[in-house]
């Protein structure tokens, strides 16, 4: 008995199997050029040879063997090998060729002695079918693996729109199994109305030609976005079937809204940035000189002072108005402090009740463990205002506001909008007329808004989603028309044992008596410096004002006794930060208080003291109290 060569991949491998030695030898030259021989005189050697060469493609042997005869040993190669099967027999027994047709499931017999050529061609025509089985069996099994174990929802169906074959993920949105589904529509199995995609089905068979839409379906958790790719199957070059593939494209939908979201809102912030930072000073002006005007007012001139008080709140409209837009656009820097949620809600309880009217109530449920925030406290007051506003519009009729705080603990890649960590949630939930799903998906654009002309100004969900995204969290929406809103505010979470911010407060009241200061003011807008100027000198301080960097610099030089320096942020030729950092190197002992319209504070030389516009006496007051006690 003899191996012969090691199979391999170029050249298919046969089995010769004889009791006798000398036809083993003169089939094995007939062969050897072109396949890979394995060859014994043994039926049981044979058998064991399949067990270690699997990859045999052609069994030929001798059908009168001692022990075992051919079709015996054929019949027991079919247990784990699928090698084509040819018989050799010296004797014209028609039972014996029957019998290994049967039992060993023969492709084809040859006589001895045999005819090269005719044997030749034999074994070659059994390994083509060899080959050929084996490259379908390849094909089935990837189809099958495809089938079985992708997440997408795939089908084959005939021109007829029937099911050839489904995988399980297409037959369970079906509410079927892949072989129930075999034969049937679409329509048979769901009672869709099935138009549109049997129409787009049609036209793929029509042009021959593949598709890719995105379609909506609902669902038990809403709607779902699915793409769906119509492959045409050819055969004889005419389509005779239709592929679907269905992928589930939710998520990377929402992403790109908050993508889309994400842009919007930075073109905007451009924009908005500089108009707020003009109407700032504008207002600082309007607001400065009302304030200055109400104190020379005769007391018993009533009417004036009405009027004068009125043009006051309309100004400040206007700043909240601004500090919105800025807000929305992520264009204000943020006071950021330890906040325990649950006593900020607390103290707003009497803001809710004066603002949202007698038709509405609040419900509180807030949870011990939500503890504290890395937060803007007046600006979360501000975003939760604007969400009980919108939540009390919703329910004209009356009805009941929900505010509820949790905490939550978010995992590396949970969420594609948050980053790991401990957050609190602050909920507000209504029980108002809902939004459609396209409402829904416009809610946190500038200026979008559902309420009339002049009842509002599309700026207050606008505002929130940009603030919570500045703070490092996350805002989301939920809504179901004639049911409610429910909008969750995701917010960092502190672990700070601090003082809460009462205590804070109190513990930053007081006076510090700091006395009169030579206070030099430098700003490019007339207005405002004209206005800072008098509020200052009202609270006692000395004062000296330019209107820009290169002066600035010169007045310091000239003025070594100088105590303070006010500067705006924003200026030509030198701006606020530069004559800052400039100050700072030459005289680093002078403080500087910088104020601005807007904030995008990256890149200044350090940390300043900030004070917005429009500002009050007393804001001013506080801030330089605040920039002169850290020396």
């Amino acid at each position: 008995m003899s191996e012969g060569m090691t199979a391999g991949e170029e050249r298919g491998t046969i089995l010769l199997v004889d009791d006798e030695a000398e036809i083993v030898t003169a089939l094995y030259d007939l062969f050897e050029d072109d396949y890979e021989v394995l060859s014994t005189t043994s039926p049981s050697e044979a058998l064991s040879l399949l067990h270690r060469h699997p990859d045999v493609a052609v069994i030929l042997s001798d059908q009168r063997m001692p022990g075992m005869n051919g079709d015996q040993m054929l019949a027991a190669a079919r247990a784990h090998s699928r090698a084509e099967a040819l018989l050799l027999t010296g004797y014209a027994d028609l039972d014996a060729v029957v019998s290994a047709l049967n039992k060993g499931r023969i492709a084809g017999y040859s006589p001895k002695p045999w005819d090269p050529v005719a044997l030749r061609g034999m074994v070659s025509g059994a390994h083509e079918r060899w080959r050929l089985a084996r490259a379908l069996e390849k094909e089935r099994s990837l189809l099958h693996g495809l089938l079985d174990h992708s997440p997408d929802r795939i089908s084959f169906k005939d021109a007829q729109g029937r099911f050839i074959r489904l995988n399980a993920a297409k037959a369970a949105s079906l509410g079927s199994d892949p072989r129930s589904s075999l034969g049937k529509r679409e329509e048979d199995l769901a009672g869709l109305d099935a138009t549109t995609r049997r129409d787009a089905d049609r036209a793929v068979f029509r042009d021959a030609r593949p598709t890719e839409e995105v379609a909506s379906e609902e669902g038990e958790g809403g709607a779902r976005f699915l793409s769906i790719r119509r492959v045409p199957i050819l055969q004889n070059g005419k389509v005779e079937f239709l592929a679907t593939v269905e992928h589930d494209v939710t998520e990377q939908r929402e992403l790109e809204g908050r993508v889309r979201q994400a842009e919007k809102m930075q073109a905007l912030g451009t924009m908005a940035g500089g108009i707020a930072h003009d109407f700032n000073n504008l207002l600082t002006a309007v607001i400065g000189n009302l304030q200055l005007a109400s104190r020379r007012l005769p007391e018993e001139d009533g009417r004036l002072r009405r009027q004068i008080h009125n043009a006051t709140r309309a100004a400040e409209r206007g700043a909240t108005l601004t500090q919105r837009l800025l807000s929305f656009t992520r264009q204000r820097d943020l006071d950021m402090q330890d906040v325990d949620v649950n006593a900020l809600i607390v103290g707003m309880e009497d803001l809710l009740l004066r603002s949202l009217g007698g038709l509405v109530s609040v419900t509180t449920r807030l949870a011990a463990e939500a503890g504290f925030a890395r937060i803007d406290p007046g600006q979360l007051e501000l975003a939760l205002l604007n969400l009980c506003i919108n939540a009390r519009d919703a329910m004209p009729g009356g009805g009941r506001i929900l505010v509820e705080t949790r905490g939550l603990l978010v995992g590396e890649g949970e969420a594609s909008d948050l980053s790991a960590g401990r957050y609190v949630v602050v909920t507000v939930q209504d029980e108002g007329q809902g939004m459609s799903p396209d409402v829904l998906g416009h809610a946190f654009e500038p200026f979008f808004t559902t309420k009339d002309v002049g009842k509002g100004t599309g700026l207050g969900l606008s505002m929130v989603y940009g603030f919570m995204r500045q703070a490092g969290g996350a805002v989301r929406m939920q809504s179901t028309e004639g049911v409610g809103t429910t909008v969750e505010l995701f917010l960092p979470s502190s672990r700070a044992s601090a003082l809460s911010r009462k205590e804070n407060e109190e513990q930053g009241a007081g006076d510090n008596p700091i006395g009169s200061l030579d206070i030099l003011v430098v700003d490019d807008d007339a207005a405002v410096r004209e206005v800072t100027v008098a509020f200052l000198r009202e609270l006692g301080h000395r004062v000296v004002a330019v209107e820009d960097g290169s002066s600035a610099l010169h007045q310091i030089g000239e003025r070594p006794g100088l105590d303070l320096i006010i500067v705006d942020l924003a200026m030509p030729s030198m701006s606020g930060s530069e004559l800052a950092e400039e100050v700072r190197r030459r005289w680093p002992g002078l403080p500087v208080l910088l104020m601005t319209g807007f904030a995008k504070l990256g890149g200044l030389p350090g940390s300043f003291v900030i004070m917005h516009k429009p500002f009050t006496q007393e804001n001013l007051q506080n801030k330089i109290l605040e920039v002169m006690s850290k020396g």
